[in-house]
């Protein structure tokens, strides 16, 4: 009919993109240029900061590496004079060792030429006194007695005995030692045998015109403490008993 519309096809709904789909949209012109604008000008900034530091910083941080090598250099220094030190003390160290044994090595050997000497000044005064016109003449007598520790308690002795009569003969006999001393608190002796240590023990026989040394070892207790040491001597012509300190006779025999 003339006048009416034609009538429309109808309007179908549009249905949502499915879950899980991306749906592409193109970019618009405008964004990516705003974009490669804003990355100019970000790369432009960071041109300027990095100009801007090497010019401020850049003369400071010469002078600071110089200054550090410098200090490296010094440091090097430092350590190899230390290092030089180090040889020098341990060398000089050696020496003061070497030294030091060398003087107590030389010390050592000026004590014993020093007892050398005295030894020899006591047996020629000793000498002197047995064969010599103007000493005293004296029958058998007990001149020292020495003693001098060994282990195991032992001691060992050295007896000397003589006699300078003028017409002197042939002087023999026996010998024997015993010592005084305190055990358990109360006095004490021990004989000969005791001494020892065999009750049969047979004494020092001893034969001589102007002097002999007798020389041996005698057992002391270690509960035994020693004060005084006899010695008992009998000959043809006579008996002799003479007594020393038992700290006396140590000293002699050192």
């Amino acid at each position: 009919m003339a006048g009416r519309p034609a009538p429309c096809s109808p309007v179908r709904p549009v249905s949502p993109p499915l879950s899980g789909h991306f749906v592409i949209v193109p970019r618009k012109p405008r964004t990516r240029a705003l974009a490669a604008l804003l990355l100019v000008l970000w790369l432009a900034s960071l041109w300027a900061v990095a100009a801007l530091t090497q010019r401020w910083v850049a003369p400071e941080l010469g002078e600071t590496r110089r200054a550090l090598d410098t200090l490296r250099l010094e440091h090097q220094d430092a350590v190899a004079r230390l290092e030089r030190s180090r040889e020098r003390a341990t060398v000089l160290n050696r020496s003061d060792q070497v030294s030091r044994a060398a003087n107590q090595e030389l010390q050592s050997l000026l004590a014993e030429r020093d007892e050398e000497i005295a030894q020899l000044r006591a047996d020629l005064a000793f000498y002197e006194r047995l064969v010599g016109n103007s000493s005293q003449r004296q029958g058998l007598t007990v001149h020292s007695l020495s003693l001098d520790a060994g282990p195991g308690g032992a001691w060992n002795y050295t007896l000397t005995l003589t006699q300078n009569l003028k017409k002197a003969k042939v002087s023999k006999g026996e010998v024997t030692l015993r010592i005084d001393g305190v055990r358990a608190g109360k006095l004490d002796s021990l004989q000969w045998g005791d001494l020892l240590q065999d009750p049969k023990a047979k004494p020092l026989d001893f034969a001589f015109k102007y002097f002999q040394q007798l020389e041996g070892s005698v057992m002391v207790p270690p509960d035994f403490i020693p004060h005084r040491v006899w010695v008992l001597v009998k000959s043809d012509s006579g008996a002799v008993e003479q007594s020393f300190p038992w700290q006396a006779a140590q000293t002699q025999g050192a």
